[in-house]
């Protein structure tokens, strides 16, 4: 193998990557060649405008992460930020005060702004500011493209009993970050994503791949978001690739984040099983030829087996590279 795309959301996919590059590099995937390309394909319905920048936070975290730069007890943002812009916006009573931007991320989101501004694609601006942070150490090895170059955002609808509806909706990182998704999620709404179009080199990068992998992130919010750009969903239908998943859930619970309210929302049972059928069968009209699923869920496997799917059960705690790497492995081994 010499080709391998990922479709990543923002912490867990970063991880896993970290761990799929590092075994690429070590020799310790069956099967893949020591110079292989991998193309990194990341959501970005979380993104939105604050202050007048514009902000895409799985981009900048898989950025980030891959780069060296991230801060590492956070998972996110920028590794010896400091907070000087947001001190001074708060003495002005400048809202959004519930979402952080440090002084080093701010200067990332100047120059994506900028280049927006003067009409560069979202495509074309990741790609500029990837020649910091990931060039230098992987050169052609690793690309990472946008899901798409059009505005695509995710907002939330919660109960409100002052609403005239008896609800609100509020933007994916109001419901993320000021309100810690405490509240349930009554409803998704994906603002854009139907009328939107694969950024340059995202078909391709699928369609022309010996293999795809949807890590665990996100399965609603984040792959799932992924999967819903037109075009995108057929292409992981008709690549000769094969296509395999590692489950975001373990034990009946999520890792990290929020799959469990979001799997909720749309009405997917909370389970290991549960996503991976949700995704589905290439063989009976899902995505997946493969589902790896953590140790503890091991009793799913003959449930996915019977919906067509071929599933493991190894350990999934991306608890450093070695570990994350060896999940790989495991990952190709079962769809080699």
């Amino acid at each position: 193998m010499r080709n391998i795309t990922v479709l990543s959301g923002g912490v867990g996919g970063a991880r896993f990557l970290q761990g799929l590059l590092h075994g690429i590099a070590a020799g310790t995937l069956p099967g893949v060649s020591p110079d292989a390309e991998v193309t990194v394909v990341a959501n970005t319905a979380d993104d939105l405008w604050v202050h007048g920048l514009k902000v895409c936070p799985d981009l900048d975290t898989v950025m980030y992460t891959l780069g060296g730069g991230i801060d590492t007890e956070r998972g996110w943002g920028h590794a010896n930020e400091t907070w000087s812009v947001m001190e001074e916006l708060r003495e002005y009573a400048v809202e959004p005060t519930w979402f952080n931007l440090g002084d080093r991320d701010v200067a990332t989101h100047l120059v994506r702004t900028q280049m927006l501004d003067a009409g560069y694609p979202l495509s074309a601006v990741t790609e500029a500011l990837c020649r910091r942070w990931l060039s230098p150490t992987y050169g052609a090895g690793l690309r990472l493209l946008p899901m798409t170059d059009d505005r695509v955002e995710t907002h939330v609808a919660i109960a409100d009993a002052e609403a005239p509806s008896g609800r609100r909706v509020v933007h994916f990182q109001e419901y993320w970050v000021r309100l810690r998704a405490a509240v349930p999620a009554e409803l998704l709404v994906f603002v854009g994503l139907d009328e939107s179009s694969p950024a340059p080199g995202v078909i391709d990068a699928i369609t022309g791949a010996d293999l795809v992998v949807l890590p665990p992130s996100n399965p609603v919010v984040s792959v799932g978001t992924i999967l819903g750009v037109p075009g995108v969903r057929d292409a992981l239908a008709s690549t000769p690739a094969r296509v395999v998943g590692l489950s975001p859930i373990i034990g009946g619970h999520h890792v990290r984040g929020m799959a469990e309210q979001m799997l909720g929302s749309i009405g997917v049972e909370v389970s290991a099983a549960g996503v991976g059928l949700h995704y589905g069968a290439r063989s009976k009209g899902g995505v997946l030829d493969g589902w790896l699923v953590d140790a503890a869920d091991a009793d799913a496997v003959p449930r996915l087996a019977e919906a067509g799917l071929s599933a493991a059960a190894v350990p999934l705690w991306m608890s450093d590279v070695e570990a994350t790497a060896s999940m790989a492995a495991a990952a190709i081994e079962l769809v080699r």
